[in-house]
Formats: C-alpha cells, structure tokens, sequence
C-alpha cells in the first residue's frame, strides 16, 4: 500500500525562526539537537514514558514517531520500529566515534534525533534509537503545539 503525502508542511523554518526557537531550549538541548550530541542512557525522560500519543520534535513540533510503534529495547534510549511518517525524518550517513552509523534528523528543521539501527523488532526490523532531548511528548487528546503558527494543531 502506498503512503499518502504528509499533511505537515515540510518546509525549514526560517533562520530567524530557527533561532527564536533555539534560544527556547536548554544548553544541554541545544548541544544534542543542534551540534549531533548524544544524551547519557538510561537518564531520558521519555525512556519509561507508556502513555498513547506523539513525539514530536522539540525543535519545530514535527510528528516524528507514535507511541503505537515505541518498544523497549534495553538500549537506554526511547526505541521506535517505524517513525511517524517516513516523510518526516531524514537519514544520513554518520562517520563518527570510529563506525558506521545512519543519523537521524527531522526532515523540517534539520534537528538531530539519533540513530537507526538494523536489529529492531518485526515488521520493520529497525530500531530508531532516540534523544528524549531532542522529543516532547505529545498525549492523545491534549493540544498539540504549533510553534511554526502554521495551523497544524489538530493534524495529529
């Protein structure tokens, strides 16, 4: 079955906007979601996070990854099979730290999330390891942010 268009729009947010919403987020934010950091395992605050809902960027409130797809994985990190929409995230190759790893950032505003990897459970097997840094949290039924002001708070 083929994937529809997302209805979010994609565009990147303006380097003014992308600075307003920068100067929002904590030292230890912007260090993983701006400068390709990596948050300590097992400290997350979404780690042991069981409630229904979103994840969403912290960056620019992108959709990222559902609840519906979380699983726990022992890795440290909040571990997805699938992301929200594959329209959403962007993969690149990632040299670092001596190996060979695919990064994942958010397709809008570039921000980094963490990685993907090939040992995740059926049916993707992929295991999207992610920053709680770089992700709010979005519960069914409550409002959802917009801080783009691009109409996008009843999409989820």
């Amino acid at each position: 079955m083929a994937q529809t268009p997302s209805p979010y729009d994609l565009s990147p947010p303006t380097d003014e906007q992308l600075q307003q919403l920068a100067g929002q987020l904590s030292e230890d934010e912007k260090r993983i979601l701006l400068s390709q950091g990596t948050e300590a395992p097992f400290c997350g605050g979404l780690l042991d996070n069981h409630q229904e809902g979103s994840y969403v960027c912290k960056l620019c409130a992108l959709p990222l990854f559902s609840s519906a797809c979380k699983f726990e994985s022992g890795s440290g990190w909040p571990s997805f099979y699938a992301p929200y929409h594959p329209d959403h995230i962007l993969e690149l190759v990632d040299m670092g730290h001596g190996m060979r790893r695919v990064e994942i950032r958010c397709r809008r505003c570039d921000g980094h999330m963490g990685h993907v990897f090939p040992d995740g459970p059926a049916p993707t097997g992929l295991r999207y390891c992610l920053n709680s840094a770089s992700l709010n949290f979005c519960a069914d039924g409550e409002p959802k942010p917009d801080p783009l002001r691009r109409g996008e708070r009843d999409f989820l």
